[in-house]
């Protein structure tokens, strides 16, 4: 056989293997090396009775605001501000991570919020409501919003609820915001 002939067969029988490995490689057993996304689109945080609770998850949140406990969780005694246990509440998924929970990683600022956002804060008798994580991150280092819409009472509770703005949306009322808070909480 010519020379050229062997080399043209080679590089065939070459291609072939990589492309029969390439799709070995995407085969059924691969799936369970793709990482589930982790869900920082929402975040959720409750000083309530001497604990601070946080959530990723809005589901589990608004159960723990029914009945003020969540079914599964990580508990870090101590560990908050001021010596507060931390309660982090999970859902039946990440019960048995160790990592790559969404709401301990955004807590320890490992993670930061998506965009689009969405996050609440209740402290003090009020909800605070975020559509930016930057906007949460800074109510969380000074302690309270600079710019907001305040609607006293109008919560689930007679909570007060404060929309947190920023300088870039100060002069506009957040319906959007205040339209998912409302769905949310099932407030008409």
């Amino acid at each position: 056989m010519p020379i050229h002939f062997n080399r043209f067969l080679s590089a065939a029988i070459i291609s072939s293997g990589l492309i029969l490995s390439a799709c070995v490689s995407t085969g059924v057993n691969d799936t369970k090396t793709v990482a589930k996304p982790l869900n920082n689109n929402d975040y959720y945080e409750a000083d309530y009775e001497g604990r601070i609770y946080v959530f990723d998850d809005t589901n589990t949140y608004l159960t723990f605001l029914e009945v003020g406990e969540t079914a599964y969780r990580k508990v870090f005694i101590g560990a908050g501000p001021h010596g507060k246990t931390l309660v982090f509440g999970l859902t039946k998924e990440d019960k048995k991570k160790t990592s790559g929970i969404a709401s301990m990683d955004m807590y320890h600022g490992k993670l930061t919020g998506a965009d689009p956002f969405y996050g609440e804060v209740q402290t003090d008798g009020r909800i605070y409501v975020f559509n930016s994580w930057q906007d949460l991150i800074s109510f969380k280092q000074v302690g309270e919003a600079v710019y907001r819409l305040t609607q006293i009472g109008a919560g689930p509770n007679g909570k007060t609820i404060v929309y947190v703005l920023n300088k870039s949306n100060k002069k506009q009322r957040p319906l959007a915001l205040i339209s998912q808070f409302k769905k949310i909480h099932s407030i008409k």
